[in-house]
C-alpha cells in the first residue's frame, strides 16, 4: 500500500485505489486545483497494489475464464484479499468497480459520493473480474461512458477528479458550480471573455448590457436552447421531473 503525502493528516475525502499500476497516480490528479487540494490535505489518495496478493511464485492475479473465450479474468480470491486488506487501513469506503456495465455516473451521483467519506475504487483490467467478487463484497458497478478501456485506471481518475472539485475549499468560486452542466437538469449556457470583437464575431450585446436580470434570462435561454438540441434525454427528463 501507498500514500501520497499530504501536508495536514486529517482529510475530508478519502479515495483509496485498487490496481496493478499504482504508478499511473497521482498522475493528472497531482496538478490544478485536485493537486493543489491534495496537497493541501482536502483529500487523500491510498494505493494498493493488487499483484502483492498474488497466487503462486509468478502472483497472478487472473486466469482462463470458465466455459472458455479470449481473454484472462481477475481472480476473486486474489481481488478479496486485496479489498479487504485495504479496509483494514482506509476503512468501509462505498465500494466501486469502473466498468462499461455499470450504472452510468452522473454529477447527482458524484455529488452524494462528494458528500460522503470518500470512495474505494477497483481498477480492473483484462476481461473484467470474477463475477462473483461483485457479489460477496457488496461492489458497485461504475460507467464513465459507453467505450471499452485499456483499464479502470483513467476511469478511476475520471471519478476522483469529478468528486473532488466538489469538496468545499478545492474551486475558489463556489458559486461557479451552480451554473456548470448538469446542474439544474441543463447544459452551461455559451461562456465569452475578451476581446469584445475577434475573427468577425461579437460577444452577445446583452452580456455587455450591465442589466443582471436580462442576463440570467439569456443564459437560461441558451442553456434551455443548447440542452434540447444537444441532449434530448436529459430535456425529457427534466420535464418529467417537474
Amino acid at each position: 500500500m501507498a500514500h501520497i503525502p499530504t501536508s495536514t493528516g486529517s482529510p475530508s475525502w478519502r479515495a483509496s485505489v485498487l490496481t496493478l499500476f499504482p504508478e499511473m497516480f497521482p498522475g493528472p490528479l497531482s496538478v490544478s486545483l485536485v493537486g493543489t487540494a491534495l496537497e493541501a490535505g482536502l483529500w487523500s489518495l491510498a494505493l494498493h497494489q493488487i499483484r502483492d496478493f498474488g497466487i503462486g511464485r509468478h502472483r497472478a492475479v487472473d486466469d482462463t475464464p470458465a466455459g472458455g473465450g479470449a481473454g484472462m479474468v481477475m481472480r476473486a480470491d486474489v481481488l478479496a484479499a486485496t479489498i479487504d486488506r485495504a479496509r483494514e487501513t482506509d476503512g468501509d469506503l462505498p465500494l466501486l468497480y469502473m466498468s462499461p456495465r455499470g450504472t452510468p455516473l452522473t454529477q447527482d451521483r458524484v455529488r452524494e459520493l462528494s458528500h460522503g467519506p470518500g470512495a474505494m475504487i477497483l481498477a480492473g483490467r483484462f476481461e473484467g473480474v470474477d463475477e462473483r467478487l461483485i457479489e460477496a463484497r457488496g461492489v458497485t458497478e461504475v460507467s464513465i461512458g459507453d467505450y471499452v478501456l485499456s483499464g479502470g485506471e483513467i476511469a478511476a481518475m475520471v471519478l476522483i477528479d469529478a468528486c473532488v472539485r466538489l469538496i468545499p475549499g478545492v474551486l475558489g468560486a463556489e458559486e461557479s458550480l451552480t451554473h456548470e452542466s448538469f446542474e439544474n437538469g441543463l447544459l452551461e449556457y455559451p461562456q465569452y471573455t475578451k476581446p469584445r470583437d475577434w475573427e468577425g464575431l461579437s460577444t452577445p450585446e446583452v452580456l455587455m448590457s450591465g442589466d443582471h436580470k436580462k442576463i440570467a434570462e439569456w443564459r437560461r435561454a441558451e442553456a434551455e436552447r443548447l440542452t434540447r438540441a444537444r441532449r434530448p434525454d436529459l430535456w425529457s427528463a427534466r420535464g418529467k421531473n417537474r
